[in-house]
């Protein structure tokens, strides 16, 4: 088996790779070709923590995976991550068990991929500028995955700590335009082509009233039922509503749920999946004034896609540790 870890992973395989990758992954399922079950959830409510199991396969590259994610709320107290996680990766022809991947950047990239996706269907061609609201550990692919499919000339950033979002300004000193840090997300999201949402947030985070129109939303923030990061004022004003999975997001965003709850919007008013999306059997954005929003809440076949591929990847390279198990 080979073993991979973050660093070795981050060494070889790129946002433009995996947004290639992604999108191979999407044109799969929209045929049917890949098995993705309901992931399971384990609760441990004395720590507030939980542990998710999510597998999936995709035959037309011979692949199967699980990833198992922890989320552990009180571990920074004690020196260790919030969320720890590895992918266990195997062979369909023959069961052999290939690889285990770090899958803290892979889940990460995936979702980054999967927002410069919709980015690149829904965002205006001409969109020079993005808002990021709340600058934490999924930002940054964020980020990364419009920087690859816009000409972004303008960074804004808002975040509840101000110090994080100079932090994460920091990381993105290479970039050629501006960086500006704001005391208030509104304004952030006032001036934004392209806004990106990714908070823990059981409130929205901005009025949908700020939007101006032809702005185009990614929300990967909130994952779970009692979390809004985006208000239902968003939702009605938003011309065009894709999810990365229709069944996902009606299990697990609060963003729909809550407003569905309180009779404010329903999911007939979803435009489709970003499967759809990217193979065109839906409509991208039709004029320059459409507000649109992609909302992801993850899906393990995302993490078998690009899993696969820093597998193929590493083998070629001579990159990983191999072990006897």
């Amino acid at each position: 088996m080979l073993v991979l870890s973050e660093k070795q992973i981050q060494s070889i395989y790129t946002m433009a790779t995996a947004i290639k990758d992604m999108e191979g992954a999407l044109a799969h399922y929209t045929d049917g070709k890949i098995q993705n079950p309901h992931r399971t959830v384990l609760d441990f409510p004395h720590k507030m923590a939980s542990a998710l199991y999510m597998p999936s396969a995709m035959e037309p590259i011979g692949k199967t995976a699980v990833k198992v994610v922890t989320i552990f709320p009180g571990n920074p107290a004690i020196g260790k991550k919030t969320t720890q996680g590895v992918i266990l990766l195997s062979d369909t022809e023959n069961g052999e068990h290939l690889a285990c991947l770090n899958a803290s950047y892979l889940t990460r990239l995936r979702t980054g991929a999967a927002s410069g996706i919709a980015t690149k269907h829904l965002a205006k061609k001409s969109a020079r500028s993005v808002a990021v609201i709340g600058c934490g550990a999924m930002a940054e692919e964020q980020l990364q995955a419009v920087l690859e499919v816009r000409k972004i000339e303008r960074i804004m950033l808002y975040n509840r700590t101000i110090s994080k979002a100079y932090e994460f300004a920091d990381r993105f000193r290479d970039f050629s335009g501006s960086i500006t840090v704001f005391d208030h997300a509104d304004e952030a999201v006032s001036l934004a082509d392209i806004v990106i949402c990714s908070t823990r947030s059981e409130t929205p985070v901005f009025s949908g009233a700020a939007l101006r129109p032809g702005t185009h939303i990614n929300g990967v923030g909130s994952y779970l039922p009692h979390m809004q990061e985006v208000d239902a004022e968003t939702l009605l004003r938003s011309a065009k509503i894709v999810a990365d999975t229709i069944e996902g997001v009606k299990d697990e965003a609060g963003d729909f749920i809550i407003p569905l709850n309180e009779g404010k919007w329903n999911f007939s008013k979803l435009h489709g999946e970003l499967g759809e999306l990217a193979a065109g059997r839906i409509a991208g954005r039709e004029n320059d004034d459409e507000i649109t929003f992609f909302k992801s809440v993850g899906i393990a076949y995302f993490d078998l896609a690009v899993a696969a591929a820093v597998y193929e990847k590493a083998i070629r390279e001579g990159v990983g540790t191999k072990v006897e198990i």
